[in-house]
């Protein structure tokens, strides 16, 4: 399910979670910008033109929307948080080189092991890192130019 920014503002009505015109820009930011943002992007990028947004407010705001099930945690790097709008099961693969990040659809529910039979599993998350395609191709390109 794609996400929009008046479903997601619905569904915080629903939750009876009020959110400040900064913190509405924040959840609309991560609609227009699937780019899984660190909370120093989404800062940056807003801060332009909310002078008074502060990193906290980024900070709070995404913990309210994570509590709420209307975004998800993507931690590929230990020493690197972002946040994804797309809650639904998918994989993520990033770039060693330019550091994108892509998702892909994977089947969670074929994901079995039977070491964790008794376990109860909470979350599921498949992370794949190496080079894409457009940076394999700047590599080959650069190999051929000599």
């Amino acid at each position: 399910m794609e996400a929009s920014f008046e479903g997601l503002k619905q569904e915080l009505k629903k939750r009876d979670i009020n959110l400040s015109y900064q913190r509405l820009k924040v959840l609309e930011y991560l609609t227009l910008n699937r780019c899984h943002p660190t909370v120093d992007q989404i800062f940056t990028n807003l801060h332009r033109d909310i002078p008074t947004l502060s990193k906290t407010t980024v900070y709070n705001t995404l913990r309210i929307l994570q509590e709420a099930g209307l975004i998800k945690v993507v931690t590929i790097e230990d020493n690197e948080t972002r946040y994804d709008i797309d809650v639904e099961d998918h994989g993520h693969f990033k770039c060693k080189l330019c550091g994108k990040i892509y998702d892909f659809h994977t089947d969670m529910s074929s994901l079995t092991f039977d070491d964790l039979s008794n376990f109860r599993i909470d979350s599921k998350d498949v992370y794949f890192k190496g080079i894409c395609p457009g940076c394999l191709s700047n590599i080959k390109e650069n190999k051929r130019r000599g």
